[in-house]
């Protein structure tokens, strides 16, 4: 798996952000997008000190998809016609007003939000999750990142572990995710960590809360104050950070590993049937929308590793994920991948299995 940052580097850079960051909730007809030549656009909040922040690309993504204008023709403004961006952009959002919440850090606009968005923020899930860690002994932090989409810690315990071939150990581990700017909810998830490659597969059983809270209101742009000074916590968002610990705390559970190991090892025997292993990868690729490099890296592990079966394409996609692909947020998705590969249906795995036979 990627190495990403340290534990102790991660620990900084969540607290520097928590400190950084600074939120609206603002009626979009007070909004302003406008283009400057030589740096690019940005957002204007008209209040009595009117303030502007330069837009990220998820922010991009985000406005586009709320004022309904197509990705692929934002995208082209965007590069080509950026003051026609701009015009089409400030048109829907005073046309059509409403509360939105904006996240800012280091005067970016990184998050364009529904002001029911709950802020569940990196500092309170590391904050919910560290100490359980602290205290699983022989724990190893394995590999933790923060992005512009997401938050990552993903952990094993040498304790527990188990061959599913001769010579291929695997360990027990655990990721938690989250994301601050609505890219995805919060994770906790098992992790299995292949030790003759350091690859990881992470498996579908999970808990996960998307950042849904109570929509706040108003005619005018409220800045809030960072959820984590506040003294106090929503109950349910204060239940729900207890749920994470007891996962975290109970995510090392040794049964539920050992069923996971029966499981993988009979995928180690679910042979692929077809020779045209070009056919099987353009398969895999159309199921779990793989890119056409992403899909020739899968091909090329594949070939290498020597393993013709279901556990041999999982790991394929995972050593893809650990050796080939270079953004954090897609490998470790491409983690998750290979972890559904294992959970493929017979039928699912069938049409797979004996393409291009």
């Amino acid at each position: 798996m990627k190495t990403g940052r340290s534990i102790t580097e991660l620990a900084k850079e969540i607290e520097r952000q928590a400190e950084s960051a600074r939120d609206f909730v603002a009626p979009s007809d007070k909004m302003e997008m406008e283009y400057f030549p030589s740096k690019g656009l940005q957002m204007t909040l008209q209040k009595e000190e009117v303030e502007s922040f330069w837009v990220t690309s998820l922010a991009h993504e985000q406005i586009a998809a709320r004022l309904d204008i197509p990705k692929k023709y934002y995208d082209r403004m965007r590069e080509h016609e950026p003051n026609l961006l701009v015009q089409n952009v400030n048109h829907w959002l005073h046309k059509e007003p409403e509360n939105r919440m904006i996240r800012t850090l280091d005067g970016n606009v990184r998050a364009f939000l529904s002001n029911r968005f709950r802020l569940v923020d990196n500092i309170h899930v590391a904050q919910a999750a560290l100490p359980i860690l602290a205290n699983i002994p022989d724990l190893q932090i394995v590999s933790t990142e923060i992005t512009e989409r997401r938050m990552y810690i993903q952990a094993v315990t040498p304790r527990v572990q188990a061959e599913i071939v001769k010579g291929d150990v695997v360990q027990m581990g655990i990721v938690i995710g989250n994301s601050e700017v609505g890219a995805g909810a919060i994770r906790v998830e098992p992790l299995i960590y292949r030790l003759v490659c350091l690859n990881g597969m992470i498996r579908a059983h999970s808990i996960k809360r998307h950042h849904i809270g109570k929509r706040i209101t108003g005619d005018d742009i409220v800045e809030l104050e960072s959820f984590f000074r506040t003294e106090t916590v929503e109950a349910d968002t204060r239940a729900f950070l207890l749920k994470v610990q007891d996962t975290v705390r109970h995510g090392f559970d040794e049964l539920f590993f050992l069923k996971e190991v029966d499981k993988l090892k009979e995928a180690s025997e679910v042979k692929i049937e077809s020779l045209d292993l070009q056919e099987v990868i353009t398969e895999v690729s159309k199921k779990f929308v793989l890119s056409k490099d992403e899909g020739n890296s899968v091909l090329r592990h594949l070939i290498s590793g020597g393993d013709l079966s279901k556990w041999g394409l999982a790991n394929a996609v995972t050593s893809t994920a650990n050796l080939d692909v270079v953004n954090y947020d897609r490998a470790v998705e491409l983690e998750r991948i290979g972890g559904n590969v294992i959970d493929l249906s017979p039928s699912e795995w069938k049409t797979i299995s004996v393409a291009g036979k």
